[in-house]
């Protein structure tokens, strides 16, 4: 009899670590499934990122050409506006 008792004992205590074990198995499953999709979310994030960066680097580049080309218009007519000047200078020397 204390055998048999003994022998169930051993056979609920295997069942309940197969049953944990299974138990474990599925949430690990479960959490690799979810690793995966964050991974894919985070991948998804960084080609955004370096996107969104490559674009922003695209517009501080096209921002300083035409910083450039309105200072260079501007230095233009400054270089008008003086030499008409020196024009107005020399024509009134000449008199």
């Amino acid at each position: 009899m204390k055998q048999n008792t003994i022998h169930t004992s051993i056979k609920q205590k295997v069942q309940e670590l197969i049953s944990a074990y299974e138990k474990l198995r599925d949430e690990n499953l479960k959490l690799s499934e979810q690793k995966a999709k964050l991974e894919d979310i985070l991948q998804e994030r960084e080609l955004a990122y370096l996107d969104l960066d490559k674009k922003h680097n695209q517009q501080l580049l096209a921002k300083a050409f035409v910083t450039s080309s309105e200072d260079a218009h501007d230095a233009k007519n400054k270089v008008d506006t003086i030499v008409r000047e020196i024009d107005q200078c020399i024509a009134l020397l000449n008199r």
